[in-house]
C-alpha cells in the first residue's frame, strides 16, 4: 500500500517509541469509563457479569472450534488459546483444532476503546473487534461490524500485517447487501513478540484506529450507529492466513487490559443512546 505522510510520519513516531504501560482517551472532549467494558483481568476467572467465555450465537470459524476451556485468566491477564486437538461430538465441519472467543454481555454505542496485547505466535488470528446482527420478525434487519485488527502472528507475509475493516452486512435503509471498507497497515515491528497498546474511537462522525497512541488510520462515519458486543477471539482462516501447523500450537493470545469509555456529552451521542 501507499502511505501519506501522515501514516509514515506516525509509523517512524511508532518504531521509535517503546509501547506504552497505559494510554488514556484522546485529550478533545470529556470522557467517562464503561465499567461493563472494562476489566483489568486480576481474578481467577472471567467475570461473567460482563462476558460470555464463548461465543453464544456461533461455534467458530471452521475447522476450528471456540471451546471454553482455551479461555482462561492467569498472571492478571487474559488468555485465549488455539491448540491442536479433537474434542468428541463436535458439529460437522470442526476438527482438528480449538481456538477460543470472548464476548461482551453488553452492547455499545460509540466510545474510544483500547487493549493492551500480544498477539499469539500462530497462524491462528488474533482479534479485537465490535459487531451485533439483530432480527426482526426472524429476518436480520440490522447487522454491522468493526474490526479493530485481526493479527495472524506467525507467517513471513502478513506478521506484520495489521488487518482492519468495517463491515456492512444489513441495515434498514438498505436492506441486506454486504460491504467493507477494509485497510492494511505495516508494523516496523512483528505483532508476536511483545505487548502492544491497540484502540478504536468511534463516534458519529469518524472511525479511528490507533497502534500506541497513533492514529493509522480514519474512516468517515456512514453507517456504523448500530450498538455493538465487544469481542476478543481467535479463529482459523484455511484461505487467508493458512491453517495453524501443529507444530506451532498451543498458542496464546493475551489480553492485559481492555478499557472503555464514552463522551460524557450527550450532544456527541446518537439519538436514543445512552
Amino acid at each position: 500500500m501507499k502511505f501519506q505522510k501522515s501514516t509514515t510520519m506516525a509509523l517512524l513516531l511508532i518504531a521509535s517509541a517503546p509501547a506504552p504501560s497505559f494510554a488514556t482517551p484522546p485529550a478533545e472532549g470529556k470522557w467517562e469509563p464503561i465499567p461493563e467494558l472494562t476489566d483489568e483481568f486480576k481474578g481467577a476467572r472471567l467475570d461473567a457479569s460482563k462476558w460470555h467465555d464463548h461465543n453464544p450465537a456461533w461455534k467458530g470459524r471452521k475447522p476450528g472450534f471456540f471451546s471454553r476451556g482455551n479461555t482462561t485468566l492467569g498472571d492478571g491477564r487474559l488468555h485465549l488459546a488455539a491448540k491442536a486437538e479433537e474434542l468428541p461430538d463436535l458439529p460437522k465441519g470442526y476438527h482438528s483444532f480449538t481456538t477460543a472467543a470472548v464476548k461482551s454481555k453488553a452492547k455499545v454505542l460509540y466510545g474510544y476503546f483500547e487493549i493492551k496485547c500480544k498477539p499469539m505466535n500462530s497462524r491462528a488470528s488474533s482479534a479485537f473487534w465490535f459487531y451485533a446482527r439483530d432480527p426482526s420478525k426472524k429476518k436480520t434487519t440490522w447487522w454491522t461490524e468493526i474490526d479493530v485488527f485481526e493479527i495472524c502472528g506467525r507467517s513471513n507475509q502478513k506478521d506484520r500485517t495489521y488487518h482492519m475493516n468495517a463491515h456492512v452486512f444489513a441495515t434498514p435503509e438498505d436492506g441486506k447487501k454486504h460491504w467493507n471498507k477494509g485497510l492494511n497497515w505495516e508494523a516496523p515491528f512483528r505483532f508476536a513478540d511483545e505487548f502492544h497498546v491497540y484502540a478504536l474511537e468511534w463516534d458519529k462522525n469518524e472511525i479511528k484506529w490507533y497502534v500506541d497512541g497513533t492514529v493509522v488510520h480514519q474512516l468517515k462515519n456512514t453507517h456504523w450507529h448500530q450498538p455493538l458486543h465487544m469481542n476478543f477471539d481467535s479463529e482459523t482462516f484455511p484461505k487467508w492466513f493458512g491453517l495453524p501447523k501443529k507444530e506451532n500450537l498451543p498458542s496464546t493470545f493475551s489480553i492485559e487490559y481492555v478499557r472503555s469509555w464514552r463522551m460524557a456529552n450527550p450532544a456527541d451521542q446518537a439519538p436514543g443512546s445512552k
